[in-house]
């Protein structure tokens, strides 16, 4: 797939690690200029330099996908340094497990400010410009929480299902614009997103899940999947990817 993507701007939200990480640097192979969002910017920089040795191309961007403004300024900025902007992937996540009755309000806020308002802050702006190209695409990192409810994820999977349904709904809505919109719906992946929880009962939950399915995904596998979606013949719109560990049921 090395230079499919060839002359195409990419951002991406939550790049600092896991998914963003790994979809800056295999769309950066496919031949796209990236951009690559997250708050942590020592890290940024050091995904900067790793695209950069490999000869791709990239840019830096602090960014609070839950803050209207910085969102904004993201993609604007995005757009503004390389002259165009093709490809939005709003990867940009928190998971925080637990019974409702029990749950903080503060982790409840956190997850609807990331995982919803961020992406639509991102979608909002980014539209203009895909327009203005012609077309694009836009991919929602989901999750299989998205599909199937489950206790003890209540509020995460509000949030997850709200992404499948927005991507839908905004698939319908753009699609003469030539805008496709791609809904990815990863299952459980090796990456820092568990590592939010601090509540010793989910940590133990979530181990043994890792256990039931044996090999999860690694990041560079959903980076993969989001990068065939994005490298298809224009009139080709891969609406849903649903990609799972081979070893999970549900």
């Amino acid at each position: 797939m090395a230079g499919a993507l060839e002359g195409r701007v990419a951002a991406i939200t939550g790049a600092s690690s896991g998914i963003g990480e790994a979809t800056a640097v295999e769309l950066a192979r496919a031949g796209a200029s990236v951009v690559v969002g997250a708050r942590r910017r020592d890290r940024l920089d050091a995904l900067v330099e790793r695209i950069d040795s490999e000869g791709g191309g990239a840019l830096a961007l602090e960014l609070d996908v839950g803050d209207q403004s910085s969102a904004r300024s993201f993609v604007e900025t995005a757009r503004a340094q390389l002259g165009r902007l093709d490809v939005l992937v709003n990867n940009a996540g928190v998971m925080l497990l637990g019974p409702v009755e029990a749950a903080s309000l503060d982790d409840w806020r956190l997850m609807v400010e990331v995982n919803v308002l961020g992406l639509l802050y991102c979608t909002h702006a980014a539209l203009p410009a895909l327009r203005e190209n012609g077309g694009g695409d836009i991919v929602n990192v989901s999750s299989v929480a998205g599909r199937r409810a489950e206790a003890g994820a209540a509020v995460y999977n509000l949030t997850k299902f709200g992404v499948t349904g927005f991507s839908e709904a905004l698939r319908q809505e753009t699609l003469y614009a030539g805008i496709r919109v791609t809904c990815v719906e990863p299952g459980f992946v090796a990456t820092e997103l568990q590592g939010h929880n601090e509540n010793p009962a989910v940590r133990q939950a979530v181990e043994r899940m890792r256990e039931r399915i044996g090999t999860p995904l690694a990041a560079e596998d959903v980076a993969r999947a989001i990068t065939y979606a994005v490298a298809q013949p224009p009139h080709v719109c891969v609406n849903e990817l649903l990609v799972r560990p081979t070893g999970q049921r549900d």
